[in-house]
């Protein structure tokens, strides 16, 4: 497992060992010794869906979601944003293309926006998150925020209507409970 930092503080990408041969392939995408996350992983989801589908910008308010976050089909480009208040990349985001290929995985901290669009056919998304979903907790940010500058690709977006109707994040950043340090 190769692990890779990011401009983002916390945030990481992970690539696995992947053993190819003429009956196709194997990897390990989890094995708690390699991630030094501190975290019980305790719920599994997966996502499907077509070309040009945005989900995001999503993130739990307290206790908070950590998310490690793979494509297994298809391709995407995943998006975090650093919503704690006093970090040096506040309001700052990242991009990275998960896909079948490389397999990639991207640690998403507690304190941060998750995103991602679909720029293959489509594609299958596992999620392993730290802390059970709660709607109560569940919030979110407008993806096309100009405050963020998040940088989507040139084709038809998908987008759900809630996430469609997600404030901007000048009307809702004194009440993201994120803290650096």
């Amino acid at each position: 497992m190769k692990i890779f930092l990011t401009k983002l503080p916390d945030v990481k990408i992970f690539q696995p060992q992947i053993f190819v041969d003429h009956r196709g392939f194997f990897l390990e995408t989890f094995r708690d010794e390699w991630f030094d996350l501190k975290h019980d992983w305790l719920q599994d989801n997966h996502s499907r869906s077509n070309r040009g589908v945005l989900r995001g910008m999503h993130f739990q308010t307290i206790p908070g979601q950590a998310k490690l976050v793979r494509c297994a089909r298809g391709k995407i480009i995943d998006v975090v944003v650093d919503l704690r208040r006093g970090s040096p990349t506040y309001k700052k985001s990242i991009q990275v293309v998960l896909d079948e290929q490389n397999q990639k995985m991207i640690y998403v901290p507690v304190g941060f926006a998750h995103g991602f669009v679909v720029i293959s056919k489509e594609a299958d998304v596992f999620y392993r998150c730290s802390s059970y979903y709660d709607p109560k907790t569940e919030k979110g940010v407008a993806y096309n925020d100009p405050d963020l500058n998040i940088k989507w690709p040139d084709i038809k977006l998908i987008v759900s209507e809630r996430d469609k109707t997600n404030p901007f994040f000048s009307e809702i950043a004194d009440e993201i409970p994120f803290i650096y340090g």
